[in-house]
């Protein structure tokens, strides 16, 4: 019972099957199992043989799997709409946590460095601390953002393809982003904190970016790539 399941699970997963649904499907059959296993069972038949006569009851794994499959309300978003949830979203996200981070520059900027010029001087104690929040989610955010993005395809076991444009918008997203502070060029004036998004104008500066959207590339990867070679050998086992 337990070998059909799993191959259940891989294929409800892979048609594209919200991982809820599989689950409260799984469920629900091995539910179903037990009860005519029970029935079987009281008929005179071993345990044994009572399993295999309520499996084969059950049916085979294409008729259970056709169950799902052809009911559009169990489809996962990424599955429906892979270009939302493997690029808009994401980006959606990414822009919610530079928003946050240029929150924290600002009003630590008012509270901490009242008067100074640029919030990105030598700071300690609480000052610290603060400002250390918003350089982790700025710095931070494209890599959670990119496990996620992993995370997902894992769990729907999507092929590579559409994670890997997700990293990349947020790769070039994360290695563009630049925050701006100033006081509007006027002495004493109003702190004013924002964010531009650029590789750079000259050549060398373009290929810094370039370099830098790989690494983060490479760290939101890394994650997903462990798992595909892990699942690998253990169907090559």
């Amino acid at each position: 019972m337990a070998k059909l399941f799993n191959e259940l699970r891989e294929r409800l997963l892979r048609a594209g099957v919200a991982p809820r649904h599989v689950r409260r499907y799984l469920s629900e059959l091995a539910d179903h199992v037990a009860d005519l296993k029970a029935e079987e069972e009281r008929s005179g038949r071993s345990p044994a043989d009572a399993e295999a006569a309520a499996l084969l009851r059950l049916g085979g794994t294409n008729e259970l799997l056709k169950a799902m499959t052809g009911q559009r309300q169990f489809q996962a978003w990424c599955t429906r709409a892979p270009w939302a949830m493997f690029g808009l979203v994401p980006l959606g996200v990414l822009a919610a946590a530079y928003a946050f981070a240029c929150l924290i520059l600002w009003t630590g900027w008012r509270m901490f460095l009242p008067g100074t010029e640029t919030p990105f001087v030598r700071v300690d104690g609480l000052a610290m601390v603060y400002f250390t929040l918003g350089r982790l989610t700025y710095y931070g955010a494209p890599i959670l953002i990119g496990w996620g993005i992993g995370l997902l395809a894992a769990r729907q076991r999507f092929s590579s393809l559409w994670p890997a444009a997700g990293w990349v918008l947020i790769a070039l997203a994360g290695a563009s982003a630049q925050v701006h502070a100033s006081r509007q060029g006027i002495p004493g004036g109003t702190e004013h904190v924002g964010m531009g998004f650029t590789l750079g104008t000259s050549a060398q500066a373009i290929s810094s970016g370039l370099s830098q959207a790989l690494v983060i590339f490479a760290l939101m990867a890394v994650p997903y790539l462990i798992w595909r070679l892990g699942q690998a050998r253990s169907l090559s086992a």
